[in-house]
């Protein structure tokens, strides 16, 4: 179990050499810089922030208080889309875009379009007192369009024969995908026998090492979300 700071904790203190990384153990936006941070296995300290009762030093620093964020050479950097172009840039090793300029715009419009399914999974587990149904037809319906894309593109994954930049940045609401059986006790799931490609493609997903090293299950995922919906304290740290 990780620990979140809260509303009194203390700034901890930032160590030489590391970037001091903000973040949210639950956060598939976090998730996304964190598997950038984890394939170019560049030195980092996380730095794990409740996002209900937001720390006072972490408001004073970023007003906004979202995550994820990081700290480099006392600047101050946040969006995720941002910090992984960034961190790419700022360490070559194993570069994670296309060295095509046409493909690397085409996989950022790609990663743009993609957040209608981020927004409308969100739409669907949090919004309302019940889950319904149309909400969870809108999602499967936008996951239509990445398996689509994922055929035409006739690779093993969106970024070819290896998770590049494209994959890591929407797979975090693909490891959660299958929570929402647990949160709905079976009311809703995820029909991934009528999505082979994304199915193959998702088992490829949880065995790369960037991935699996912060991999969490369904069950945890699920019970996140239950206890976030609920306004429980124990939303962040269980």
């Amino acid at each position: 179990m990780v620990k979140h700071l809260g509303k009194d904790s203390i700034e901890p203190k930032l160590i030489p050499g590391k970037y001091q990384f903000y973040t949210m153990r639950y956060c598939p936006y976090a998730q996304r810089v964190q598997l950038v941070l984890n394939a170019k296995k560049i030195p980092h300290d996380p730095v794990f922030i409740n996002l209900t009762e937001k720390p006072e030093w972490y408001l004073k620093m970023f007003p906004a208080g979202k995550v994820p964020a990081l700290t480099y050479e006392g600047k101050f950097l946040s969006e995720s889309l941002l910090l992984a172009d960034f961190l790419d840039e700022q360490h070559t090793q194993i570069p994670l875009w296309s060295n095509s300029p046409l493909q690397k715009i085409l996989d950022k419009i790609f990663i743009e379009s993609f957040g209608k399914v981020a927004s409308s999974f969100y739409k669907f587990m949090m919004t309302g007192s019940k889950l319904e149904k149309n909400n969870f037809d809108e999602l499967v319906e936008y996951i239509k369009l990445i398996e689509s894309e994922l055929k035409i593109r006739s690779t093993k994954y969106f970024g070819g024969e290896s998770p590049k930049m494209v994959d890591y940045m929407i797979w975090p609401w693909f490891e959660r995908i299958d929570c929402i059986g647990i949160f709905s006790k079976n009311l809703f799931i995820f029909p991934f026998d009528k999505f082979p490609k994304l199915a193959e493609w998702r088992n490829a997903m949880i065995t790369d090492e960037a991935v699996a090293s912060y991999y969490l299950s369904p069950e945890k995922h699920a019970q996140h979300f239950i206890n976030r919906k609920a306004g429980l304290p124990a939303a962040f740290d269980f």
